[in-house]
C-alpha cells in the first residue's frame, strides 16, 4: 500500500473519528444532565449516542473525564467568542452589551450548561482548578480591563471590576441555574421565546443602569 493511500485512508478516518466523538458528547450532555454525574450510567450514554460501549472508553477514560470533556467543550466554544469580543476595538459601553447579549444567549442555546458547570465546580479538585485557569481567568481578565477602560473613559461608574464582573455573570447564568425553581414558583416556561426574550431585556437594562454613567443614552 502506498504512503499516498495509507494518508488517504488515515484522513478518511479521522472525521469517522471526530464524528463518533462529538456524538458521545452530544449524548453524555442529555444524560448528565439529566442524571448528574453520580446517578449517570455509561451504557444510557452509549445507547443515545448509538455507539458501543467500548467506544466511550476509547475517548475517554472514566466517566468523569467524560463529564469534564462535556463541560470543558461548552467553556471553550463561550470563550473564543467571549474573547474576540471583549478585547476588540471600540466603546467599552457597547462591547460590554455586545458582550451580554452574546453571553445570555450562548446560555439559552446551551440550557444545560449552568447545571453541568455547577456540578463540576462543586466536586472540587484539580479538573475545576485546570478548568478555572485554562478558560475562566482570561475570560475574566479580559472583562475586567473593558469595565477598567470604560472606567478612565468616563463611560462607567466607579464599581468596583471585581465584582462588578460577579455580578453581571449572576445576573445571566442564575437564571438557567434557577429555571426548575421558576416553574415550581409558577412560571410556566423558562425557556420560551417570549420569556427568554424579556429576561434578557431586563438583564441589558439592569446592566445599563448598575454601570453606565449615562444608562438612558442610546448604544450604537
Amino acid at each position: 500500500m502506498s504512503l499516498a493511500h495509507t494518508s488517504a485512508l488515515g484522513g478518511a478516518r479521522r472525521p469517522r473519528r471526530d464524528n463518533s466523538r462529538a456524538k458521545i458528547l452530544a449524548a453524555a450532555e442529555q444524560v448528565f444532565a439529566r442524571d448528574g454525574l453520580a446517578g449517570a450510567r455509561t451504557d444510557a450514554i452509549a445507547a443515545e449516542a448509538k455507539v458501543n460501549k467500548a467506544l466511550l472508553y476509547y475517548y475517554f477514560k472514566s466517566k468523569e473525564s467524560l463529564y469534564e470533556a462535556v463541560v470543558e467543550e461548552h467553556m471553550r466554544a463561550f470563550n473564543a467568542k467571549a474573547l474576540e469580543l471583549l478585547t476588540a476595538p471600540g466603546a467599552a459601553k457597547t462591547i460590554l452589551l455586545r458582550y451580554v447579549d452574546m453571553h445570555f444567549d450562548f446560555m439559552s442555546q446551551h440550557r444545560r450548561h449552568a447545571a453541568l458547570f455547577q456540578q463540576v465546580m462543586m466536586r472540587g479538585g484539580k479538573p475545576p482548578e485546570r478548568l478555572c485557569r485554562k478558560y475562566i481567568v482570561p475570560r475574566s481578565a479580559a472583562l475586567r480591563h473593558l469595565l477598567e477602560r470604560g472606567q478612565r473613559d468616563g463611560e462607567f461608574r466607579q464599581a468596583e471590576p471585581f465584582h462588578a464582573a460577579i455580578s453581571i455573570a449572576a445576573l445571566i447564568v442564575f437564571y438557567f441555574s434557577a429555571a426548575p425553581v421558576l416553574q415550581v414558583l409558577g412560571f410556566a416556561d423558562p425557556y420560551s421565546a417570549s420569556a427568554l426574550k424579556r429576561r434578557k431585556e431586563e438583564v441589558v437594562n439592569f446592566v445599563r443602569y448598575a454601570l453606565f454613567v449615562k444608562p438612558e443614552l442610546s448604544v450604537p
